[in-house]
C-alpha cells in the first residue's frame, strides 16, 4: 500500500502573527495568565469551536499512551476539572498512573497552553452537583454508555437508551451512575505558546518543585 499523502499536505502551514509573549507582560501566577488567555478565548470565537477543549494524555503502568478530547468544566481551588466514565480506558490509565497531561489550542488566537499535572477524582459530591446540571439526555447517555467497551451494534445503544427514558419519565431524578464523575488535574508545569512568524514562537514555561508550593519559576524555551 502506498503511503497516504493528501495533495499538498507538505505546503500547508500558516504564518503566525497576532502577537507575542515577553517576560515583563507575563503573569507571575500561571493560573492568572491562564485566566487572561482563556477570556481572550472566548472573544470573538468562531461558533463552532469550543474553547474549553483539550487533549487530555494519560498512560497506564506499561507506558501505554492514549490521547482524547474532554472538555474542561472548571478551575476551582487551583485545579482543573473534568467529567467522565471512571470505568473507560482513560479512567483505567489515570488509576494505574495519575500522571497526565493538557493541552488546550486556540487557532483562533494562534495560541496553545500545556498543562501537566497529577490527577485525583473529584467528591461524590461534586459529580453529583455537576451531573445534574447537565441537559437530561446528557444524563441518560451517561448511563448507557459503558465507555470504551465494545457493544453489539448502534441500535443496542439506542435500545437502552429508549429504555432508560421509559424508566426515568421527564420529572424523575436521573441518578448518578456509580462509575461516572470528575476529575481534578493538579498542575505542576504550563506551558504558553504563542506562534510568531518565522516558526520563532514564544514559549514561556512555570513549573513548581511540589504541589504544596505555591511559587512558580518561568523560563523561556528555544522554538
Amino acid at each position: 500500500m502506498s503511503d497516504f499523502i493528501p495533495p499538498a499536505m507538505d505546503q500547508m502551514r500558516k504564518n503566525y502573527s497576532l502577537g507575542g509573549l515577553h517576560e515583563k507582560d507575563a503573569k507571575r501566577d500561571p493560573l492568572v495568565q491562564f485566566q487572561c488567555w482563556f477570556e481572550e478565548a472566548l472573544e470573538d470565537v468562531p461558533s463552532w469551536f469550543e474553547p474549553n477543549a483539550m487533549t487530555l494524555s494519560t498512560s497506564d503502568s506499561d507506558g501505554e499512551i492514549t490521547s482524547r478530547i474532554v472538555l474542561l468544566k472548571g478551575v476551582e481551588e487551583k485545579k482543573f476539572l473534568f467529567y467522565t466514565n471512571y470505568d473507560s480506558t482513560k479512567g483505567t490509565q489515570m488509576r494505574a498512573n495519575p500522571r497526565v497531561s493538557l493541552c488546550l489550542f486556540w487557532p483562533h488566537c494562534q495560541r496553545q497552553v500545556r498543562i501537566q499535572g497529577t490527577v485525583d477524582k473529584v467528591s461524590r459530591e461534586m459529580s453529583e452537583k455537576y451531573f445534574h446540571s447537565r441537559p437530561r439526555d446528557s444524563q441518560l447517555g451517561a448511563h448507557v454508555s459503558q465507555q470504551s467497551a465494545t457493544i453489539e451494534s448502534r441500535d443496542a445503544l439506542e435500545a437502552t437508551l429508549d429504555e432508560l427514558k421509559a424508566r426515568f419519565p421527564e420529572g424523575t431524578q436521573i441518578p448518578l451512575p456509580e462509575n461516572w464523575g470528575g476529575y481534578a488535574v493538579t498542575p505542576m508545569s504550563f506551558e504558553f505558546w504563542q506562534g510568531r512568524p518565522s516558526r520563532l514562537h514564544d514559549r514561556l514555561v512555570y513549573q513548581r518543585e511540589n504541589a504544596a508550593s505555591d511559587e512558580w519559576t518561568i523560563k523561556r524555551l528555544s522554538p
